[in-house]
């Protein structure tokens, strides 16, 4: 009866965690000093590589190529890009090589990874950070690409950026952010969900919805969520503390969604964190079973116990037109406008 009892209480405890907010510390690892790049400019030589999962399908390297050539830039392609080793696009050694060869590369401008998919975490070890820190430049690709996003920031301080790969949707409000970004460079940037007309008479189409107002300012820093959390009690997260977490995910169902919160919650993530936006979870739907938990609920539980100010519902995430946002920098986050608008320089002074 006493175990019975004493099983009870702890089961108790546990489940007004996330109410409370009675968490330890997040991550040990202090941020370094931002490491800024430079900013690309048209005919520019790029670097193409496959850090992550292998592409079955040829034309997506001739669309990619094709992509960063539309934009004005010229492309050299990873020695490894179209290798694979069961589902990854090569071993881990030849990947890290190719990562670590165009940072090397004065020649090379910027680094673009072609997918993402599974497996860049594996190579965290295998990056010359040194080589990174005297050779800075932008890097591009999200989803799986978080775990270098968070590497490369958590060891070097490097701004990277957070949007679309290679391969990805190149239509027009892409193009346009990546030629404001990298290529204008004039001043602060805001990022702002696209409004589209329609005959309804409510716009519903790229909404916000504030879990809690207010603004904040902080180094902007996430990615995937399901990248991330695995990431956790790893040297490749950075620091949380004073920093504004930005998430998305695809194909996870809101249990998921919850049980990676918690994970985040039982770092300490939240205790340390000035705002919090999350973009979309294509494809969250619940499954069935017993009943589900929104995913309203999974953020309100875990958020506003800390009073944070906090949006969900940003262009961010698996989906054709999406932020291409700067790792790393400087933002302030406005909660009930759903806006992140920078708040330092980006890019190096040549």
């Amino acid at each position: 009866m006493k175990k019975r009892h004493f099983l009870q209480k702890i089961s108790l405890g546990l489940g007004v965690l996330p109410v409370l907010g009675f968490t330890p510390s997040a991550g040990k690892t202090s941020s370094p000093k931002n490491l800024l790049p430079a900013a690309l400019k048209k005919g520019d030589l790029v670097g193409l590589i496959s850090p992550s999962a292998a592409t079955a399908d040829l034309m997506q390297f001739t669309f990619a190529k094709e992509a960063m050539e539309g934009l004005g830039l010229k492309v050299i392609e990873g020695k490894h890009l179209k290798n694979r080793r069961g589902h990854l696009a090569g071993t881990d050694e030849e990947r890290a090589a190719d990562l670590n060869e165009m940072f090397a590369n004065k020649a090379v401008k910027a680094i673009i990874c072609i997918r993402g998919g599974s497996g860049a975490a594996r190579i965290l070890p295998l990056i010359d950070y040194k080589t990174v820190k005297n050779n800075p430049k932008p890097l591009l690709g999200y989803s799986d690409i978080t775990a270098l996003h968070n590497a490369l920031f958590a060891q070097t301080g490097l701004i990277t950026f957070h949007g679309p790969n290679g391969s990805g949707t190149w239509g027009k409000f892409n193009v346009n952010q990546f030629k404001r970004l990298f290529f204008e460079n004039n001043g602060k940037l805001v990022y702002e969900n696209e409004v589209e007309e329609t005959e309804d008479l409510v716009v519903k189409k790229n909404r916000i919805r504030t879990i809690f107002s207010g603004k904040a300012t902080g180094e902007l820093v996430g990615g995937n969520l399901t990248v991330l959390t695995s990431l956790a009690g790893s040297p490749y997260l950075p620091s949380f503390k004073g920093k504004i977490l930005f998430l998305e995910d695809i194909g996870e169902e809101p249990y998921r969604i919850d049980r990676m919160m918690s994970t985040l919650m039982l770092m300490g993530v939240f205790q340390e964190i000035k705002g919090f936006v999350f973009g979309q979870c294509t494809d969250c739907d619940p499954s069935g079973g017993y009943g589900n938990l929104t995913l309203d609920q999974i953020f309100d539980d875990y958020l506003l116990p800390h009073k944070i100010p906090a949006f969900r519902g940003a262009m961010i995430g698996h989906v054709p037109k999406q932020f291409l946002l700067p790792h790393g920098a400087k933002v302030i986050l406005d909660a009930d406008q759903g806006t992140l608008t920078t708040d330092q320089s980006i890019f190096k002074t040549v």
